[in-house]
């Protein structure tokens, strides 16, 4: 049977991974990387880690999987009359099954100038500019940047700024730069941080940020952004670095193609109980208007789900509903201190942290080997070679 996944991150992966372990399948998964992004490192990465924590080549992942075809690729149109998928490319790619998990993308709400004065951390090209602009202030324009400014109080919003400013101090250091204050702010609109979890959690992860010198604003509007800073709530804020970790939306792929799906208010697609849509594709992952989604755990508990109902009804077995399962979700604050939660539990300090290093173990190993996978974990203690002199990055 003939498969075409669009997408290459947790729930496209996991997907053909599954798919490919009957030889029967065929599968053409369709990206527009020749890697895979491991989302939960990519803060690590931008303060100064190894990429190799935070991208693994696809070459690498379906090693020795000969009925997977990887096709770099992005996915513009698709037919369901005549089974199709149009790409930017112009050629065509036909399916039997039609998998999506094109994952979300980046939205600066309409905020002026963050889309031009804003730096990000959620892709490869992204992380390579705040690097060098970090390098290029500090070694070359030999400036001291008094504030450095994070807007988006989720989890990689504070887990950035945990970081930062250990980065930054390095920096200075290696320049031979003045000793001085390190200034992170961390913006979020909401009452409190990570306003998916527990009020509890949110107080104990402010009072550990603070610990380390990040001043939090919370309830505070980013109305604009310069090149001297933002507007805040009426109020303007000095600073040249300004990274937005903040606002996500659905894959514009599903608004293009709206005739062909039912969108929820948030732009997410209307799925029944077997993950499809009116017209028979599947929408996994973050593309899916399901509890939980967003979320690596919940693609991968996506992917599972729609594989094994598969090959339930390849062998003509009983189809099973899906049901939503709450992940746990544990969120370092530096080195040495993570808060944990699922459900009922909630852990903080020490044992988080160590629960956070097994939740990326077993992270890697959903998509490697468990020999590899511990390889690509323990690069999470490398220090990056361009540590202080960022490889430039690649012009748009």
């Amino acid at each position: 049977m003939k498969f075409t996944i669009v997408g290459g991150g947790f729930g496209g992966v996991k997907t053909a991974l599954e798919l490919s372990k009957h030889k029967h399948n065929h599968i053409t998964l369709i990206t527009d990387k020749p890697d895979f992004q491991y989302y939960p490192a990519l803060y690590g990465t931008a303060t100064g880690r190894s990429h190799l924590q935070s991208w693994v080549p696809l070459g690498q992942i379906f090693a020795g999987k000969f009925n997977i075809d990887v096709v770099i690729d992005k996915v513009k149109k698709v037919d369901p009359a005549k089974k199709t998928v149009t790409a930017e490319s112009g050629n065509v790619y036909e399916y039997d099954n039609l998998i999506m998990a094109l994952g979300s993308v980046t939205t600066y709400f309409g905020i002026e100038g963050l889309d031009h004065y804003a730096y990000g951390i959620k892709s490869e090209s992204e992380i390579n500019k705040l690097k060098h602009h970090l390098y290029q202030a500090m070694a070359e324009d030999r400036e001291v940047e008094k504030e450095y400014v994070i807007i988006g109080g989720g989890p990689t919003g504070v887990e950035l700024a945990a970081s930062l400013g250990e980065y930054v101090r390095k920096l200075r250091k290696h320049h031979k730069l003045p000793h001085k204050r390190v200034g992170i702010t961390l913006i979020e609109a909401s009452p409190r941080l990570l306003p998916r979890m527990h009020p509890d959690t949110s107080k104990r992860v402010k009072a550990q940020l603070r610990k380390m010198g990040v001043d939090v604003l919370l309830e505070k509007k980013v109305e604009s952004a310069d090149a001297d800073g933002l507007m805040v709530s009426g109020q303007p804020l000095k600073s040249h670095t300004i990274i937005w970790t903040s606002g996500v939306a659905n894959n514009p792929f599903f608004a293009e193609n709206a005739g062909h799906f039912e969108l929820a208010k948030n732009g997410k697609v209307v799925v029944n109980q077997y993950m499809r849509t009116k017209d028979g594709i599947y929408v996994i992952g973050d593309n899916a208007f399901t509890p939980f989604s967003g979320l690596a755990q919940t693609a991968l508990h996506d992917a599972m789900f729609v594989t094994r109902n598969i090959t339930r009804r390849q062998f003509g077995k009983t189809l099973k509903k899906y049901r939503a399962v709450m992940p746990p979700v544990v969120v370092p604050i530096g080195d040495k201190w993570a808060a944990f939660e699922w459900k009922f539990i909630r852990l903080y300090g020490w044992p988080a942290v160590m629960l956070r290093k097994a939740a990326d173990v077993v992270g890697y190993h959903e998509i490697l080997p468990l020999g590899q996978a511990l390889g690509v974990w323990n690069a999470q203690t490398i220090v990056e070679e361009d540590y202080f002199t960022p490889t430039p990055p690649a012009q748009d």
